[in-house]
């Protein structure tokens, strides 16, 4: 599964680990992220993640 970074702050959405304090589960690829999800660190829309390179 591919990593995304929040283009604002620098946070690593990691699919393995996902965002428990969001709710997200380990194992949820980006793409299935509810798109109201936010980044946890600066609260940058998902629409502000780009594919980690």
């Amino acid at each position: 599964m591919q990593e995304y970074v929040c283009t604002t702050c620098g946070y690593i959405y990691d699919p393995e680990v996902g965002d428990l304090d969001s709710g997200i589960e380990p194992g949820t690829p980006f793409e299935n992220i509810p798109d109201d999800w936010v980044c946890p660190v600066c609260g940058a829309t998902k629409d502000q993640f780009e594919l980690e390179s």
